[in-house]
């Protein structure tokens, strides 16, 4: 039994989603990622860019994204963002 469980895990965290998930829990434990992130006006003109370890998180309607960096809460309304894995 104990087998096909770490079997099933195994398989999981070889998958696509698998690695994501991996990846999305390693980035909440650690702090972030080491990321570039550049904000963009409606016009699509670059407003900012940030880069460093980030963690990004998003609402569910995708009017607003809001991360810590050196110390500082950033947060980001109606704007195109882009993130970027260094």
């Amino acid at each position: 039994m104990l087998g096909i469980i770490v079997g099933c895990f195994i398989w999981y965290f070889n998958t696509a989603s698998g690695e994501r998930a991996l990846k999305t829990m390693r980035s909440n434990n650690s702090g972030g990622l080491e990321r570039v992130v550049k904000v963009y006006s409606d016009s699509g003109e670059l407003i900012h860019t940030y880069e460093g370890k980030i963690d990004l998180q998003d609402t569910e309607y995708g009017n607003k994204v809001l991360f810590d960096l050196d110390g500082k809460r950033i947060v980001i309304y109606n704007a195109t963002v882009i993130s970027e894995e260094k």
